[in-house]
């Protein structure tokens, strides 16, 4: 699978897992697991080493560090953390401009 394929798929289910959690939809567990689950096939993608890092996967791993980083209370209480997190997962869903603070580096 290529890069651009495997944010490009992951980065809708990030969306998803996400907006449920902020929704009330999805438990803050369940997206920690599709967060670890994502960080051990990301590990299987060798070429990633070969290859820069785009706006869009930087947005990518901008929002997973950032829920993952956080406590549930915190992701739901912090209210910039949360508009800004929004921001960038607009931008992973319909493109655009990248915030200029969406800037996430590969684990």
């Amino acid at each position: 699978m290529s890069i651009t394929r495997f944010i490009g798929t992951k980065a809708k289910q990030l969306i998803y897992y996400v907006k449920g959690f902020w929704n009330g939809q999805i438990p803050y567990n369940e997206v920690n697991l599709f967060i670890w689950d994502t960080l051990e096939e990301w590990k299987h993608l060798e070429q990633y080493k070969r290859f820069p890092v785009s706006d869009r996967e930087q947005a990518f791993w901008y929002v997973i560090f950032e829920f993952h980083a956080g406590t549930a209370q915190a992701l739901s209480n912090n209210s910039s953390l949360r508009n800004e997190m929004l921001l960038c997962l607009d931008y992973l869903e319909h493109g655009g401009l990248k915030p200029f603070y969406c800037v996430g580096i590969r684990p």
